[in-house]
């Protein structure tokens, strides 16, 4: 029996590793179960076996990693902080380090921002993102809103929340498709200035 559990988790390991290549070869709407199948070397009863379609499956190869904003929505609704906008600031450069890090977390969100199509079948992995885009923008309006009276005049803690994830999502577009572009240091060299043109009192 133990023998048999091990086996299934490597088939199942084999199977999200052929998905993650095709879907970044192919892109997710192209790439179908069988193509899946034949390249981890099962069946598609196999693949069945483990995952209900494939909107499961790739639900289940972005839960391998945890995505930007996923990490940020978490690490900020946990509270706690000090000075919150230098949490803030101190977890955006952590969340683009650990990218430049990770060969996987690179693929898996280059796959999520431009191999994937949101079609019907896909509508929940479509959902959940949004979802914690939307935490992401919303936590950090409420951080900046705590640390007001540190805005610049003109600055409302909506056009922050919404400045700074314009810049994260620019950073994650454009660096997941042209890595070879950044340095290991470019989140902060972005991300400082940006800081200082939304604070008085920003001195990172």
């Amino acid at each position: 029996m133990r023998r048999t559990k091990e086996d299934a988790e490597k088939t199942r390991i084999a199977i999200l590793a052929s998905a993650e290549r095709l879907f970044m070869d192919r892109g997710v709407a192209h790439t179908s179960l069988d193509q899946i199948a034949r390249d981890a070397g099962v069946t598609r009863g196999a693949v069945y076996w483990h995952f209900q379609n494939k909107a499961h499956l790739f639900h289940e190869m972005l839960n391998q990693v945890r995505l930007p904003p996923e990490q940020l929505a978490e690490r900020l609704s946990l509270g706690g902080q000090s000075d919150a906008l230098q949490t803030l600031f101190d977890l955006c450069v952590e969340i683009f380090t650990s990218l430049g890090d990770s060969a996987q977390h690179m693929r898996i969100l280059t796959i999520l921002l431009h191999r994937c199509e949101f079609t019907d079948e896909l509508r929940e992995a479509e959902e959940r993102h949004y979802a914690f885009v939307d935490l992401f923008i919303d936590l950090s309006e409420q951080l900046f809103a705590s640390c007001a009276a540190r805005l610049r005049p003109g600055v409302t803690p909506a056009h922050a929340a919404r400045t700074l994830h314009s810049l994260v999502v620019g950073l994650m577009f454009d660096w997941s498709r042209r890595p070879e572009r950044y340095a290991v240091n470019e989140p902060v060299a972005m991300l400082d200035p940006l800081f200082h043109g939304l604070l008085c009192d920003w001195r990172s």
